[in-house]
């Protein structure tokens, strides 16, 4: 069921406060490779100096930032079929259809924009709703990165997930 009032939109350097207070969350950034207690001056720079390939993507409800989609896009000539993804929702926002909107956006951009035909990312064994939601979109798991990260006092796994778009058609003969 879709959100009321949810809109996606690219992220703007403005969204940097926003996005600093979701991401003082325990429960948010424990489920990402962010450290505890980031600077409202890093937000800022990660938005207004996003680099090459970067696409970052905010969701709305009543003019609140409640979640955020990163898309990179690989400069390499070899690996310019394919990006990273990466995403988070406002703690009290989770399970009522952000991810899902985000994930929609993000993939569109990727599929009929970027025509990238191969997305990674990674995931923490133990986030079963993220994992349920990239299944959904056509994830797979690719592997297993074992110890792959310290988070609160010890190593945790993550799996490598990827979903593979076949080459869009070049409407020429």
């Amino acid at each position: 069921m879709p959100v009321e009032g949810l809109t996606i939109r690219r992220a703007e350097p403005e969204d940097s406060g926003a996005l600093y207070e979701m991401f003082i969350s325990p429960k948010l950034y424990a489920n990402t490779l962010q450290l505890p207690y980031p600077s409202r001056e890093a937000w800022r720079q990660r938005l207004s100096e996003p680099g090459d390939g970067t696409h970052n993507l905010v969701a709305v409800v009543d003019g609140r930032v409640v979640g955020m989609f990163g898309l990179h896009a690989f400069p390499r000539p070899r690996r310019q079929h394919a990006g990273a993804v990466g995403m988070s929702v406002h703690e009290e926002w989770q399970g009522k259809g952000v991810g899902t909107a985000l994930m929609r956006a993000g993939l569109d951009l990727a599929d009929n924009w970027l025509n990238l035909t191969r997305l990674e990312l990674e995931v923490y064994t133990d986030n079963e709703p993220a994992i349920r939601l990239y299944e959904r979109f056509g994830f797979e798991r690719e592997g297993l990165l074992r110890r792959h990260a310290y988070r609160d006092g010890r190593f945790v796994d993550a799996y490598v997930m990827a979903r593979l778009r076949a080459p869009a058609a070049t409407g020429s003969p």
